[in-house]
């Protein structure tokens, strides 16, 4: 019995040895995939903007210019820039669609290492209710055959009123007193 038990042990410890290292393993993977992640949104939203001012720019120099040959070609760019914005816009939407369940699994993958790390002290517990001697069991008491005294009631003492209280009393009589002067 002793062997079986020692070998459940192990094979315990090597579960929970084995389970600790995924969960590890899993909550860095995904939290480098979020920082990844992050960073790619951080970027296509760095392009949208630039993509946006140079658009705003351009805009502008094609309301001030009067060559139609300079117009077609700031149409050209603009439309180029509209497409590079939306495209820009997309991808941002995208990876943050992305990043939603890598968040998910890294607040899940963060409980299952929490939990993991809170396995040992759950083994000590047990391991120390299992160790520990049985309790022995209290002996009942024997009813008395005497009956006691009655218990004298304690008289009720009136408390005496805090300050503030005191002061609120007194200070309706002294309104009176300046009322009849």
């Amino acid at each position: 019995m002793n062997k079986e038990l020692s070998e459940l042990e192990k094979q315990l410890q090597q579960t929970k040895k084995q389970f600790l290292t995924t969960a590890k393993q899993a909550t860095k993977e995904l939290d480098r995939r979020r920082k990844a992640l992050r960073k790619e949104i951080t970027r296509a939203n760095t392009r949208a903007k630039r993509a946006r001012a140079d658009l705003q720019k351009k805009s502008e120099r094609l309301a001030n210019t009067t060559a139609t040959k300079a117009k077609r070609e700031l149409r050209k760019q603009i439309s180029k820039l509209e497409k590079m914005l939306d495209g820009a816009r997309s991808d941002a939407t995208q990876l943050r669609k992305d990043l939603a369940p890598v968040m998910t699994d890294l607040a899940n993958a963060r409980d299952h290492l929490s939990h993991a790390l809170h396995v040992d002290r759950a083994m000590a517990k047990i391991r120390r209710q299992l160790g520990s001697k049985p309790k022995a069991k209290k002996k009942a008491k024997k009813k008395a055959t005497k009956k006691k005294a009655p218990a004298r009631k304690k008289a009720a003492k009136k408390k005496a009123p805090t300050r503030k209280k005191a002061a609120k009393k007194k200070a309706p009589a002294r309104k009176k007193a300046a009322r009849r002067a």
